[in-house]
Order: structure tokens, then sequence, then C-alpha cells
């Protein structure tokens, strides 16, 4: 997978002065180098890294500086960095002779809370908290995770990484995965889509924000759980795998023919959100949140 130019923006960015106020390096012995370097960063700041071996954990900081520890695990890497206005764009770049374990390094970043981030990562997790910019997230087979966000874009891409999103709010949300599963939590949004291959959809929220809520796979099963007050417009269908919902619908008619046990459409409550539950040879199943 390719994520296109390391510095993508996600949105505008005012221009700002970047500085680079302390770069220090320490040696560990035995190859193992730490760095650590510190921006003064100006409004609405991007922060890009590419790491091919190693995780990339990142949490809400001070207003107006960046801070990155990254821990190189032998000389066989080096961490080169790039700055213009107030974007910053950090590589792991990969010497002759690296492989998965010489080449790791291993971040460890804090930026302005309403920093717009770009990761991507080859079989490293990445871990994200308490950011409100636009994220764009893309890894092979580590985890994904995201927690205590809102108010931007979170798009998600793995191969096998499994993802998992937990307290996402007002969120403009898309995730795809080939095989990896996928585990919403507390999340909401005007339109939050999920794609999967053959990884497993699950969703346990409200399904509020009269949001458009999108979830879709091929051979993987997928399973929403929601409470009693839910207020959604719900259509579900597999192809050759079993549906199922635990609420009482108002029917409604659908553009096809409805086959009991594999497609079912309705609505609850005031009908506020769109659900679209749609599968090729996945189980489906509306689950009812027991208080």
């Amino acid at each position: 997978m390719t994520l296109g130019r390391e510095c993508m923006a996600a949105g505008k960015f005012a221009a700002g002065t970047l500085t680079v106020l302390m770069a220090a390096s320490f040696a560990f012995g035995a190859g193992v180098t730490r760095k650590d370097l510190n921006f003064k960063v100006g409004k609405h700041s991007t922060v890009s890294i590419n790491n091919q071996y190693g995780s990339v954990r990142v949490k809400a900081g001070a207003p107006r500086q960046v801070l990155v520890t990254a821990i190189l695990h032998s000389d066989k890497v080096e961490l080169d960095q790039a700055t213009s206005g107030s974007r910053i764009a950090l590589v792991s770049h990969l010497l002759p002779g690296s492989d998965e374990t010489a080449g790791a390094v291993e971040y460890e970043v804090t930026v302005p809370a309403n920093a717009s981030l770009t990761i991507h990562t080859g079989n490293g997790s990445i871990h994200v908290e308490k950011l409100q910019g636009d994220l764009m997230l893309e890894g092979n087979n580590g985890p994904v995770e995201v927690v205590n966000c809102g108010d931007g874009h979170v798009h998600v891409r793995t191969l096998d990484g499994k993802v998992s999103l937990t307290n996402i709010h007002n969120g403009h949300i898309e995730i795809s995965s080939m095989g990896g599963d996928v585990a919403l939590s507390a999340v909401d949004g005007p339109f939050v889509k999920v794609s999967s291959n053959s990884g497993k959809i699950q969703y346990d929220g409200d399904f509020s924000d009269a949001g458009i809520y999108d979830f879709s796979s091929y051979t993987g099963n997928i399973e929403a759980l929601a409470p009693p007050t839910a207020s959604i417009d719900v259509l579900a269908r597999s192809t050759n795998g079993p549906v199922q919902s635990d609420f009482s619908l108002e029917p409604k008619h659908t553009a096809f023919a409805m086959k009991v046990g594999s497609a079912f459409a309705g609505t609850l409550n005031k009908a506020a959100s769109s659900v679209n539950l749609f599968s090729f040879s996945g189980k489906i199943h509306l689950k009812k949140r027991q208080n």
C-alpha cells in the first residue's frame, strides 16, 4: 500500500514560522540511539511520519509545540526531517543492510490538539489520542488505535492490521481493511464508513448525529450493537449469509425483493440516521443493547 506524498495536506493550514528548538541524541549501547526533537510551530500544524518498522504513538500536548522522541535500534537506520512553514515531515531512512530488527524506530510524539497528522507504517503499530485535527493513518499488519478524538476527518487503511476506534465524536470517518478486524466503540458523526474484505466489523454505539453509517464486507461478519432509543433507518442485506435483527422495526419498501433471513429494512424511533449493512457471505446481526 502507498500513501502518496509523505506530507499530504488535510485541509487548509495557516502559514507560520517553525523553529527547531532542540535536537539531542543519546546512545544506549548495542547500536540503540535516542533522538529528541523540539519544534515550535504555528497554528494548524501538520505532522507526517513515515516509519517502515516500529511503533508510532501520538498524543495531544502543548499548543504551538511538537515534541519527538525516537528510539533507533541500530546504525542501519537514520531519522530524516524536513520542515516548511508549520509542516514537519519525519522519515525513518533505511540504510543498506537494514531489516525488520535493525531498521526499527519507535516514535513517541506530542503535537498540538488541532494538528493534522499523516502516519505510514509497515508492520508497526499506530496509536493516536486526544486530537481534533484530520488524521490519515496507513499500515500493513500492525494494529491501528484511535482514542478520544473528534471534530476532524479520520481516514484509516490497513492490509491485515486490526483497527480500533474508541470515543470518536463528530468525525468524518472512513476505514478500509483487507483482512483486519475493525472495532468501533462510542463512535459517531455525520459520515462513518467501514469496508473490509475478510475482517469482522463490530460497532457499539448510538448511531447518533443524524449521520450516514455504511458498513460493508465481503466474507467478514458485521455486528452492530445499539440501544432501544437509537433513531435509525436501517437496511441490511447479505447475499449468501444470514441476517438478523433484535429490534422490532417499522417495515419499509426497498428497491429489491426482501428474502426472509437474508435481508431486512425498517425504521426505529425518528429514523434520524441512515444505517446500511451489506455483506456478500458474512453474517449480519443488529443487536439490541441491554441496559
